[in-house]
C-alpha cells in the first residue's frame, strides 16, 4: 500500500512538471465568465449586508457618497465577468469605506484554481511609497539595467503616480493614510499589477533613472516559468523517490536579540497571533531584566495585527501607567442580519459571541463595556523602565496600533519610521466573520464592532512617528535598513 502511494505521488509530481508550464501560460481572459444578472445579485447582497451590519460604513464616507459608489459598481457590470474581474469591482466599492478590515478575496477553491493563471507575470518587484517606485528584485537575475535601487518612473508610458493610484483603488485601508497600501504593493507588486491590469502584455516598456541620473527607457519581457528539461524531470523524480521528505524552514514570527555592546535588546514581532506568544514575551522580558540592558527596540514594521490579548500583554511590560483598550466599542445590532444562506454556518460563532458579550446602551447600539471601562495595570515583575524605541511602517496595523496607543505620549518611548496603516483614532478589529457571495463565490470580511481608541484624537490618519524616516533609493540600493540605523544612532548618542 505504501509503495503504491509513493508511486502515485511521484507520478503526480511528474505530471505536474509536464503540465504546469502549459497551464501557466493561460491568460486571464480565458477564465470562465459569470452572467451579469448573477453579479448584480451579489452586489445587492453585499450592499444589504454592509448596511445592516457594518459599524463604520459611513465613518469616513457619507451615505450619499457611498450610494453613489454603489451605483457606479452596478453600472460597471455591463457584461459577463470572471471572478477575477468582478473582484476588482467589489474591491473598488469596499475601498471607499476606508476600513482596512473590510476587504474581498478569493475562496480557497478559487485561489487554487487561479494559480493556473499566475504566469506570465510582471517581472519586477518594486518598493512603492507615495509617488515613487524603486526596484528591489528582478526575476531576470542577469538584467544589468533594472537592478536593485533603480528608480522606475513609468510602466507602459503610464507614470508611476497614476499607476499606483489605480492600484490603490482596489486596496482597503484605515482612513486616508496610504502607507498601508504602499506596503501591500511592495510585498507583492506583480500580483497586484496583474489583479488591476490583467496579464495582456508580453513586453513592458520601463522608463527609469540610470546610475548617472539620466532618464532612460528599456523593454523587459513578461516572465513565464521555463519549461523543465527532460533530464531535470528525471533527476527530480529520482530525488523525490529516494530522498526523505524535507520540511520547509518557516521564518520565526518573533525574535529576541540582546546586544551587550550597545546595551540594547531587539524584539522583532511580525504578528500578535500564534501559539506560544505569551511564553515568548514572558521569557524575553525575564532575559532582558537579567541582562540589565537600558535600551529596548520593538520592531513592528511587518506586524499586521493579531490577538488583542497579546498586544495588551506587551503593553503591560512597557507602559508606565494604567490604560484601557478604547473609549468606545460599538455594534449596530446584537445579531448579524441579511446574511446569505450559505454563510450562516460560518458566522454562527460570531453571532453567539455578540449575543453573549454585548450590552444594549441607552444611546443606541450594543457595546462591549469591559473594553470601555476596564483599566489594565502595568506589570511590576520584569517591567522594562529604560529607553523604548518602536519601529513602525505602513504595514503596522490593527493590534499593533492598539499596542502603541497607550504609549504615544510616554516620556521614555520614541516612535520611529513612517505613519502606520492602522488607524490612530480607531478601527474595526474585533469579531470579523467572512461572508461568501453566493454567485461569484468571492469572500469578504465583515467587521462587527467599531472601536474608538481615543475620542479626542483626529480621525482619518495613522499613528504619526516622533521621528520620520522614509525610504530612499540609495538605502535600498546599498541594502541599508535606514530606520534601524537611525535607532542605533540615537542609542549611540545617548550612550
Amino acid at each position: 500500500m505504501h509503495a503504491c502511494t509513493g508511486y502515485k505521488t511521484v507520478l503526480f509530481f511528474c505530471c505536474l512538471l509536464f503540465w504546469a508550464p502549459i497551464m501557466a501560460q493561460k491568460k486571464l481572459a480565458d477564465a470562465p465568465k459569470i452572467a451579469p444578472a448573477k453579479l448584480l445579485q451579489d452586489l445587492q447582497t453585499l450592499h444589504k449586508v454592509l448596511e445592516q451590519n457594518h459599524p463604520s460604513m459611513y465613518w469616513y464616507t457619507p451615505k450619499d457618497s457611498m450610494d453613489l459608489h454603489f451605483s457606479r459598481a452596478l453600472a460597471s457590470v455591463k457584461d459577463s465577468m470572471s471572478a477575477w474581474q468582478f473582484r476588482n469591482v467589489v474591491a473598488t466599492y469596499l475601498a471607499q469605506i476606508k476600513c482596512g478590515h473590510t476587504s474581498v478575496h478569493f475562496s480557497p477553491k478559487l485561489t487554487k484554481w487561479y494559480t493556473a493563471f499566475r504566469f506570465p507575470q510582471f517581472p519586477l518587484q518594486l518598493k512603492v511609497w507615495k509617488d515613487s517606485a524603486v526596484v528591489i528584485g528582478n526575476l531576470y537575475a542577469k538584467d544589468s539595467l533594472l537592478k536593485r535601487g533603480t528608480i522606475v518612473t513609468s510602466i507602459n508610458q503610464l507614470p508611476v503616480s497614476a499607476l499606483v493610484d489605480s492600484m490603490y483603488s482596489i486596496i482597503s485601508t484605515d482612513g486616508n493614510s496610504i502607507n498601508f497600501k504602499s506596503q501591500v504593493l511592495t510585498n507583492n507588486f506583480s500580483n497586484w499589477y496583474k489583479a488591476r491590469f490583467g496579464n495582456v502584455d508580453s513586453v513592458y516598456q520601463i522608463s527609469y533613472i540610470d546610475s548617472l541620473g539620466n532618464k532612460q527607457t528599456t523593454q523587459i519581457a513578461a516572465y513565464a516559468r521555463p519549461k523543465p528539461k527532460k533530464d531535470s524531470i528525471k533527476k527530480t523524480t529520482e530525488t523525490v523517490s529516494k530522498s526523505k521528505t524535507i520540511k520547509p524552514v518557516v521564518p520565526k514570527k518573533w525574535t529576541l536579540l540582546i546586544d551587550s555592546a550597545t546595551n540594547t535588546a531587539f524584539i522583532n514581532l511580525s504578528s500578535f497571533s500564534g501559539r506560544g506568544f505569551k511564553k515568548f514575551i514572558t521569557k524575553s522580558f525575564r532575559n532582558i531584566k537579567v541582562s540589565g540592558v537600558k535600551n529596548l527596540v520593538i520592531d513592528l514594521r511587518s506586524n499586521g495585527g493579531g490577538e488583542l490579548k497579546n498586544s495588551t500583554l506587551l503593553t503591560k511590560y512597557v507602559s508606565d501607567h494604567s490604560f484601557k483598550i478604547a473609549d468606545s466599542v460599538f455594534a449596530n445590532n446584537r445579531g448579524i442580519r441579511k446574511i446569505p444562506f450559505g454563510s450562516y454556518f460560518s458566522v454562527m460563532g460570531h453571532t453567539l459571541a455578540k449575543l453573549m458579550i454585548s450590552k444594549k446602551m441607552d444611546g443606541g447600539g450594543y457595546h462591549l463595556k469591559r473594553y470601555e471601562t476596564h483599566y489594565y495595570q502595568p506589570f511590576t515583575k520584569n517591567h522594562f523602565d529604560g529607553n523604548v524605541y518602536i519601529l513602525q511602517g505602513g504595514y503596522t496595523f490593527s493590534a499593533s496600533t492598539l499596542f502603541t496607543s497607550p504609549l504615544i505620549k510616554q516620556k521614555n518611548v520614541t516612535i520611529i519610521g513612517e505613519e502606520t496603516g492602522g488607524g490612530y483614532y480607531g478601527n474595526t478589529a474585533i469579531l470579523i466573520p467572512t461572508i461568501k457571495l453566493p454567485r461569484s463565490k468571492l469572500l469578504f470580511r465583515l467587521p462587527l464592532y467599531r472601536m474608538v481608541m481615543d475620542k479626542t484624537r483626529p480621525k482619518g490618519r495613522g499613528v504619526v512617528p516622533d521621528i520620520l524616516v522614509e525610504p530612499n533609493s540609495y538605502a535600498i540600493k546599498m541594502g541599508v535598513d535606514n530606520k534601524l540605523e537611525a535607532v542605533k544612532k540615537m542609542i549611540q548618542q545617548k550612550n
